[in-house]
């Protein structure tokens, strides 16, 4: 199983971003182009591995927006992009968001109490969006986080994150980069 994503992180160039060695690929990055075939992997992947029994999927801009537009394709379920712009809408709901690389607001409209929503991104790093996220939707507005689904774990240790938000992230691969190398730890 994933076998294109394994291929393809393997593939993936190492460049330096803020002191901080960054592999690029087509699932985190949209560089290189994605393949069809690969985006289709990686989402039947999160669908099996995911709870979906949910009212909607939610996705923080910019990459988790094909995961979230494929996924609902194919189940049929609504999504909603977390995005890093103000609109102003009645019930919008701004929230920051600290990540290893940067401080930023997002916005939250059109999630509301009682709704039921997974949460689909790209890359698992520092865990900045993902508890921006939970905190937001669950403690702020009421809605019922049914699941977190990621393509990437580069976390390394994701149990402290998953206890302070009192939620499993679920993901594809765990990978890392050691000696100038990509490694799959899965």
């Amino acid at each position: 199983m994933n076998e294109k994503l394994r291929e393809s992180v393997l593939k993936s160039p190492i460049v330096m971003r803020k002191g901080y060695p960054y592999f690029v690929s087509p699932a985190a990055d949209g560089v290189p182009p994605m393949d069809p075939e690969l985006l289709d992997e990686i989402t039947d992947s999160m669908i099996s591995i995911g709870n979906f029994d949910c009212d909607l999927i939610a996705a923080p801009e910019a990459m988790g927006i094909p995961l979230a537009v494929e996924i609902s394709r194919k189940l049929g379920i609504p999504y909603v992009v977390i995005r890093k712009k103000s609109y102003g809408l009645p019930g919008e709901v701004s929230v920051i968001q600290h990540t290893g690389y940067s401080e930023s607001v997002m916005y939250i409209n059109s999630v509301f109490k009682g709704d039921r929503v997974a949460i689909v991104d790209d890359v698992l790093s520092t865990g900045g969006t993902i508890a921006a996220m939970v905190g937001a939707m669950r403690d702020r507005i009421g809605c019922e986080i049914t699941d977190i689904v990621m393509v990437f774990d580069k976390n390394g240790d994701k149990s402290s994150l998953e206890k302070s938000i009192g939620l499993s992230i679920k993901t594809l691969l765990k990978v890392t980069i050691s000696e100038g190398r990509i490694k799959i730890l899965d």
